[in-house]
């Protein structure tokens, strides 16, 4: 059995090979079992303590589960890191464990991916401007993701509710020989940009449907439970909507909230990355459109990124 640590796992996960390894899973069906488990423990002094378990299994294939704890006042009261996890992958016709896998080097390389398969699809070849919405550890994966689909990306914006954190981002970055700049001004930089993705923990939308000009592309990438959310009604309104897959829907604020109001209905959104990679769904249909993209994760994710590694 393999124990395969971060620095491996940013070593072999290229962009690249990830993305097309995502698409072509896509053209296939959803592993044959899959769920999503969320245990909590009530906490006095905050938001309850989480284990989150996420099981897939591809009969014959393979089998995963990803383990996740959220200790919110971890970092406070022990200085250990809020949120852990690990990777555990099976053969599939044996059952014998193949791999442990260092879980948060995953989820980036993950996530980032999944967005940037979305974006490879929706977003214009001729993009030059990527605004990145929030600077925490996943941020500077989702803008190296969306480069490596879109390399006409000529300079990218940081915005972030610390100023501060959005400069460290975008020095990093420019380390990097990415021309990057942090901003101050949200509305400005979200009518500047063609690309807009977002990866925060808000709860009030920080994407403004008036400020979006035409032919943006809009990659949400939190509001993961009931109550958070990044973008407001009209940008929903506005755009043609696409999900990683449909199960999204059922849990975030993103859509709960718009769904309830009467605002925007399940039937609005176009269709999901299998529609898509299938071609059964239009992607982007014209320069002027705008297209949105709620990626929404999921075990069969987790599952596919594990068996390409």
């Amino acid at each position: 059995m393999q124990m395969i640590d971060a620095d491996r796992v940013h070593e072999l996960m290229h962009y690249q090979g990830l993305v097309e390894a995502l698409r072509e899973a896509h053209l296939g069906e959803i592993p044959k079992m899959s769920d999503r488990i969320i245990y909590q423990e009530p906490n006095p002094s905050g938001p309850p303590d989480s284990f989150l378990v996420l099981p897939a299994w591809q009969p014959g294939d393979g089998l995963l589960c990803k383990l996740v704890t959220v200790f919110p006042n971890n970092r406070q009261q022990h200085n250990v890191p809020n949120i852990k996890s690990l990777y555990t992958y099976y053969n599939g016709e044996t059952g014998l464990p193949e791999a442990v896998i260092e879980g948060e080097s995953m989820i980036f390389r993950k996530t980032s991916a999944d967005s940037a398969l979305g974006a490879s699809i929706l977003a214009r070849k001729d993009v030059s401007t990527l605004l990145m919405i929030g600077a925490g550890g996943l941020a500077p994966y989702m803008v190296r993701a969306h480069l490596s689909v879109r390399p006409s990306i000529r300079q990218v914006l940081v915005w972030n509710r610390t100023v501060e954190n959005a400069r460290v981002m975008a020095e990093h970055l420019k380390e990097e020989g990415i021309n990057t700049q942090a901003v101050e001004d949200l509305e400005d930089a979200t009518g500047r940009a063609d690309i807009i993705s977002a990866a925060t923990m808000a709860v009030e939308p920080l994407v403004r449907g008036r400020w979006l000009r035409q032919g943006t592309h809009v990659d949400l990438v939190g509001s993961f439970t009931p109550e958070m959310r990044e973008s407001d009604d009209e940008v929903l309104t506005r755009g043609r909507v696409f999900v990683d897959h449909r199960q999204t829907t059922e849990r975030s604020g993103e859509f709960l909230g718009p769904f309830d109001r009467g605002v925007f209905r399940p039937e609005d959104i176009m269709g999901d990355l299998f529609a898509l990679c299938q071609g059964s769904v239009a992607g982007r249909t014209s320069e002027s459109e705008i297209t949105v993209f709620k990626n929404g994760g999921g075990a069969h994710l987790d599952y596919w990124a594990a068996r390409y590694l």
